[in-house]
């Protein structure tokens, strides 16, 4: 027979077993609620009792008759969280409080171990640390996005002849071939409105009432350096008309972007058509290039007379690619000549007149372009004689000194000398073995009590020679 102590320890040890089975398996539903109230076992006094529970943290003095915390199996728990919430619970109780019948000296000794405890606090820790790893985390750097430019706010135009010139600044920099962004194409739309047609307009307005007239390329897009141009051809028989532009980009993928800021113009019908150049064959002078040219006969729409203000003389450079906006002339030139005194010789010159007419409004509009001429002046102009050659007699020498020549182009002197001043000049004795760059000379080799005469010429820089100075003579003392 076992003894009530034993009974005891294995009534402890079932309710111990039943206790770890209830933790380890879920709830059952049927199952009656388990009280976890400590209650007085045999062997132990009522105040042992009291005073071992409260120092065990289980219970407050006053609340000694009171359970600690009811599970009762037949609740099903929501979520994972529920779940924690008990499981955390049963770890902070003793595990007597799951033996209702242990003894006070077990209830005092038996706990959950630490390590169980040390266990699940890192199983709780380590989640939150990993994600917080993770946002840390670095990354190899990601290239930039390049943006393209698909809008442009600059579009610009004049009328010139039966002509509206579009311009607008290019893409600074553009996607690749194969990206989607990249600009294909710039497509142009014009809408003709009546000159008294109110300007306010909306891009979809704008959008629904114009036509598509034309497209840039996108070789010429590659091939513009700073501006896109397009040229609208028009038939300006008719009423007036006031036009609209507007320019759109459209990328690899058919997409269009937004409409470019609204051009108007109101294009004039009495414009007079281009003149004429004309080749001479005298047009290059020391001095000047001399370009000539006919007067046009009619407007662009055959009317007469012509409605002419003056000329616009342009000059492109060899170096140059396209025809400067800005003429030569300040005013427009009134006659059909014109003098170019700012060249270079050996520069290549190609020359185009515009005739100007008054346009829409008083403005002041040109005609296309007229034919043009391609000038290279050479030159074939020789300088000045040098002149007011004086010479200052010392012994043993004879000093020479002249002012420089009026020409830019100067190259230097060459000085003659004979003691014969009826000898032909191009058998006296040339002086110096290079070009003199100085106005001064001194002749040493001369003899005391001899008359020595001299001359000089100028030589340019495209080696042409001037004609003999005077001559002047000395003797030496």
């Amino acid at each position: 027979m076992k003894t009530s102590r034993q009974k005891a320890g294995a009534s402890e040890q079932l309710n111990l077993n039943c206790a770890s089975e209830s933790v380890r398996r879920p709830p059952v539903p049927s199952r009656k609620a388990i009280s976890l109230a400590p209650r007085l076992q045999p062997g132990v006094s009522e105040s042992e009792f009291e005073n071992e529970t409260v120092s065990n943290g289980f219970l407050a003095p006053a609340d000694h008759q009171k359970p600690l915390e009811t599970v009762r199996g037949t609740t099903r728990l929501p979520d994972h969280r529920a779940e924690a919430t008990v499981l955390i619970r049963s770890l902070r109780a003793p595990l007597h409080a799951l033996n209702p019948h242990a003894s006070g000296k077990h209830q005092a000794k038996m706990r959950v171990p630490t390590r169980w405890r040390v266990v699940f606090l890192v199983l709780c820790v380590m989640p939150v640390t990993f994600s917080l790893v993770n946002c840390g985390k670095r990354r190899p750097p990601l290239p930039p996005i390049e943006r393209v430019h698909q809008r442009t706010e600059a579009l610009s135009g004049v009328q010139r002849g039966n002509q509206v010139l579009l311009s607008w600044p290019a893409p600074q920099r553009n996607a690749s071939d194969g990206s989607v962004q990249s600009i294909r194409r710039v497509d142009v739309y014009r809408l003709a409105e009546k000159p008294r047609t109110p300007l306010g307009l909306t891009e979809e307005e704008f959008g629904a009432r114009s036509t598509l007239i034309g497209s840039v390329t996108y070789d010429e897009i590659k091939n513009a350096k700073d501006v896109v141009t397009y040229t609208d051809t028009l038939e300006l028989a008719g009423e007036p008309a006031r036009l609209r532009y507007a320019v759109r980009y459209v990328n690899n993928s058919g997409q269009r972007a937004a409409f470019s800021n609204f051009l108007v113009v109101e294009p004039a019908a009495r414009i007079a058509q281009a003149p004429t150049m004309i080749a001479t064959g005298n047009e290059v002078a020391e001095n000047a290039i001399t370009i000539s040219w006919k007067p046009p006969a009619a407007n662009i729409d055959g009317s007469t007379p012509v409605n002419l203000l003056g000329y616009n003389v342009y000059r492109m450079e060899e170096a140059q690619n396209e025809i400067s906006e800005t003429p030569l002339n300040s005013a427009p030139v009134s006659g059909t000549q014109y003098s170019d005194k700012n060249f270079t010789f050996g520069e290549n010159y190609r020359y185009l007149v515009r005739a100007v007419s008054l346009g829409t409004e008083g403005a002041q509009v040109e005609s296309l372009n007229s034919n043009s001429i391609t000038i290279t002046p050479r030159d074939v102009f020789p300088p000045s004689a040098p002149a007011s050659i004086r010479i200052g007699p010392a012994p043993g020498r004879l000093s020479l000194f002249f002012p420089a020549n009026p020409e830019a182009d100067i190259a230097g002197y060459n000085i003659y000398r004979s003691t014969d001043p009826d000898l032909p000049k191009d058998k006296w004795s040339k002086l110096n073995s290079e070009l003199l760059t100085k106005t001064t000379f001194q002749d040493e080799k001369v003899e005391p009590g001899k008359q020595y005469y001299y001359y000089l010429t100028a030589v340019d820089r495209a080696g042409n020679v001037s004609p003999p100075s005077e001559v002047v003579s000395e003797t030496v003392p």
